[in-house]
């Protein structure tokens, strides 16, 4: 579900990130959108957020086990869309 979930997951299995980070990766989604949608993956489990207690505060994202257990279904979707091109 949602139009940038796979992309974000995708950006997910290569590194960890910040915000900042996946919100240059992704240009095209709105920061609202990427906010709820990172929201939303780690109410479901598959997205870990750890928040550092510094100044300025810092915010890393991160697949979870359950997540990374979406790589082959996710990769094998993608080389279908290449296939389709």
């Amino acid at each position: 579900e949602g139009k940038w979930r796979i992309m974000v997951i995708s950006y997910l299995f290569i590194a960890t990130s910040r915000f900042g980070e996946l919100k240059r990766k992704i240009p095209e989604i709105s920061e609202k959108m990427l906010h709820q949608e990172l929201r939303e993956l780690n109410a479901l489990g598959i997205v870990h957020r750890e928040a550092y207690p510094e100044v300025p505060p810092r915010v890393e994202y991160s697949l979870t086990e359950k997540g990374k257990t979406l790589q082959p279904i996710i990769q094998a979707l993608l080389q279908w869309g290449l296939k389709q091109l």
